[in-house]
């Protein structure tokens, strides 16, 4: 779990810093599309609604932005399809890229170009699952004056499988089935979520030299920059040294 931790403390620091703010606004907003098309706009009576506005309270997305994305999403909001896809880049690692699109072809034909033009290959559905696995993660600062061992033990009995604190910031791992229970038990406890979901974890994670892992890293980041894309995940081990590189 270290270098997934890792990984999501690089991914919160540039989602803060950088023009891809904008990008992770979209994301919400899809998402946002997503869930009251499946189970309508009210937040309370919808979790995975609730879930998406409690991302975008994590990245700063005003309350008037969230709002229209429900109002539209109610009326005639587009309507996206859920996808992923699998392969490899270079040096064997892992890649499972998953996707929201209103256009299947141009996000088939996005991924093979990008799978491609990194030197990586695009692999069949199902081909790579077995080295993921799907946790859920809720990552948030700690509140002042919160009293640890009692939160733990609140956690655990919810569900919760791991729990770190590091930095200042806490992440809570659960199993797939416990990840709704953990969710209400944190509403119940008013923690202000900053982001939270179902991720794929990799079972391994393969350690490269740094310059072999930015040409990784580049292939990821040209994903995420893909506006059809949601989530990237991988099974390259973020060390020190690459942090330190990135930054």
């Amino acid at each position: 779990m270290s270098g997934h931790s890792k990984w999501s403390k690089i991914k919160r620091a540039k989602g803060s810093n950088d023009a891809k703010r904008s990008k992770m606004f979209s994301k919400i907003v899809k998402e946002i599309s997503i869930a009251v098309k499946e189970s309508g706009p009210d937040p309370e009576a919808n979790p995975r609604l609730r879930l998406a506005m409690n991302n975008a309270k994590g990245v700063n997305m005003p309350k008037d932005n969230v709002e229209r994305a429900i109002n539209k999403a109610g009326k005639d909001g587009d309507n996206y399809e859920e996808m992923s896809f699998e392969g490899y880049a270079p040096n064997g690692i892992a890649v499972f890229v998953d996707c929201l699109t209103d256009n299947k072809n141009r996000v088939v034909s996005n991924v093979r170009a990008i799978f491609t033009k990194y030197n990586g290959s695009l692999g069949t559905n199902g081909s790579l699952s077995f080295l993921f696995d799907t946790r859920g993660i809720f990552t948030f600062p700690v509140s002042e004056g919160m009293d640890m061992d009692e939160f733990e033990l609140e956690m655990i009995d919810a569900g919760a499988e791991n729990i770190e604190i590091e930095e200042g910031l806490i992440t809570v791992t659960t199993a797939k089935e416990d990840f709704g229970s953990v969710q209400k038990k944190l509403d119940s406890l008013s923690i202000e979520i900053e982001n939270a979901g179902l991720q794929r974890i990799p079972n391994d994670t393969k350690e490269l030299d740094v310059e072999s892992a930015l040409k990784v890293l580049k292939m990821i980041d040209a994903f995420e920059d893909d506006d059809d894309v949601q989530n990237v995940y991988h099974s390259l081990e973020l060390t020190d040294e690459i942090a330190e590189a990135m930054e």
